[in-house]
């Protein structure tokens, strides 16, 4: 039996018509599918990985600095990177609190973030985030038709690629990814959205890192050293360096319920191997 055979079951039980799901290995190797791998989907908060990866190519390019001033006042490019700026939830939103105090996470401030690397570089983010990782990584089938926070689009084919640079990167140093993945700003609680309260809420530069926590959407077995994020239009993707196996999983169900029953079997498969 495969890791990925529980997926077979979610329109039936779930009502989710459409999945495709990869589980890739340290070395870029793809070990299964399920669902068509070239199926589009919105990637919703998924797509704050990617803009976080353009962040950390700039920063390499040292187009500006973690410590340099942006968002509110006070608030830092690290602030932004780490949904500790201030900004509430919602795109267009304003501060409600000063910078480092909370996690709060916030649209708005990978948006602005966005916004700032536009300003500094005189590049179209969209632009930069196609020359610096999608056109590198050879992801012809992911575009960014809208917010660089939520409003990506892509294939599992292609994110698996994505998943092999989170595990053995390329376009950045490794002390670079180990810098993005570190938790920054601890201890700090706050709510992640569909999911409630974490304390601490732990989060890197764009990555989240409260896994193999009780009530995590990424199950049990994950390691605690494992990265990623999961997006409200019903995707994730994480990579786990302990266990050298990364998983992508795009569906065109919102998450809810059902994601919170079916994820977590799901990854704790993919960990533990064929059953």
């Amino acid at each position: 039996m495969s890791a990925l055979a529980g997926i077979d079951d979610w329109e039936q039980l779930w009502g989710v018509p459409n999945t495709s799901a990869a589980v890739i290995t340290a070395d870029g190797t793809v070990v299964e599918t399920r669902g068509d791998q070239d199926h589009e989907f919105a990637l919703a908060s998924v797509t704050k990985l990617l803009t976080a990866y353009a962040v950390l190519v700039a920063l390499e390019e040292e187009a500006f600095a973690l410590s340099d001033a942006a968002g509110p006042e006070g608030a830092t490019v690290e602030h932004l990177l780490a949904h500790t700026a201030g900004y509430g939830f919602d795109s267009g939103s304003a501060a409600v609190t000063r910078p480092g105090s909370r996690r709060i996470y916030s649209n708005q401030g990978i948006e602005v973030l966005a916004g700032h690397l536009t300003e500094v570089t005189g590049i179209d983010f969209g632009t930069y985030l196609i020359e610096a990782v999608l056109t590198p990584l050879g992801m012809t089938a992911t575009s960014l038709p809208g917010s660089p926070a939520a409003g990506g689009r892509s294939t599992a084919a292609d994110l698996a690629k994505f998943a092999a640079e989170l595990l053995n990167p390329r376009l950045i140093d490794r002390q670079t990814l180990d810098e993005a993945v570190r938790v920054h700003f601890p201890g700090l609680s706050g709510i992640l959205p569909g999911l409630g309260r974490f304390d601490p809420l732990d989060w890197g530069l764009g990555f989240e890192r409260n896994f193999a926590r009780p009530g995590h959407w990424a199950g049990t077995q994950i390691s605690q050293q494992a990265f990623g994020h999961f997006g409200a239009g019903g995707t994730f993707l994480w990579a786990d360096p302990d266990h050298g196996l990364a998983c992508v999983c795009l569906s065109d169900r919102d998450f809810g319920d059902w994601s919170k029953q079916a994820w977590p079997p799901l990854t704790d498969a993919v960990i533990g191997g064929p059953g």
